[in-house]
């Protein structure tokens, strides 16, 4: 990730608060776990969103995160838990762990927050070193479509939660500025906390960017890096991938 890019992560319970229910992707992690032996290596872990319920269902885990306040979340949640997880603060361009692993994965579009092409290769040439011979390394990234990329540069209204600890209504909007040249998203997400008679009582925005990739550049990206591409989906849930795709879940193998 590049300097300042940790904005949207820099309040791990907001986050938490936003995204800690979202597990589509627990089914398929699952079912590639159920067939690995060892260790299960995450990238970009977080507050263990995916970690920590993948160890509820007995899996043995590494968490790997660069971001300190994100993983300081994680080790708190699982604190009384008694789970198989190892909370290792590392950049995932550079590991340095102590173990191969036969499944990699990543989840949360975290692909995207790579966003030169030096960088995606610094992370896959990590994972390969990493990944036994034949192991799996699974992720997923947005789907670089015309309405994903040409999104308004206005303010757009995203969706609303209620802050279970505020009770406040919580409307959140996004500002975006696509880079064709880059191919970089440059979001800004504004949040608008309203009281019970709707009146805006706090208003708070992050900045984020995002890298995409387009299919055939990801083939090349990937072969080059010592993977070959066993499926591409366009969810969690194992479905072909469209021309119609938000994004794609790629299960490769080294």
């Amino acid at each position: 990730m590049v300097f300042n890019n940790f904005e949207e992560y820099d309040d791990p319970p907001i986050y938490d608060k936003e995204n800690e229910t979202y597990m589509p992707e627990l089914p398929l992690l699952l079912k590639w776990a159920s067939i690995t032996q060892g260790t299960i290596i995450e990238l970009a872990c977080g507050t263990g969103r995916l970690t920590i319920p993948m160890a509820k269902n007995g899996c043995k885990l590494i968490g790997v995160d660069i971001h300190k306040g994100m993983l300081n979340e994680a080790k708190k949640k699982s604190a009384n838990l008694g789970l198989p997880i190892e909370w290792v603060e590392q950049d995932c361009m550079k590991l340095n762990l102590t173990t191969k692993s036969n499944f990699i994965y990543s989840v949360g579009n975290s692909f995207q927050h790579f966003l030169t092409n030096q960088s995606q290769d610094n992370l896959l040439s990590s994972v390969n070193k990493h990944l036994e011979i034949g192991g799996i390394f699974i992720f997923g990234t947005r789907f670089p479509s015309v309405e994903e990329l040409l999104q308004p540069s206005t303010e757009e209204y995203w969706r609303t939660y209620t802050d279970r600890d505020s009770l406040h209504i919580v409307d959140l909007y996004t500002i975006s500025h696509y880079d064709a040249l880059s191919q970089i998203q440059h979001y800004t997400t504004i949040r608008k906390y309203k009281s019970s008679d709707s009146q805006i009582v706090d208003e708070k925005s992050t900045k984020i960017s995002l890298r995409y990739v387009f299919p055939k550049e990801m083939e090349r990206i990937l072969f080059y890096n010592g993977f070959k591409i066993v499926d591409v989906y366009q969810d969690w849930h194992e479905t072909s991938a469209t021309n119609d795709s938000y994004e794609l879940i790629y299960v490769c193998k080294k």
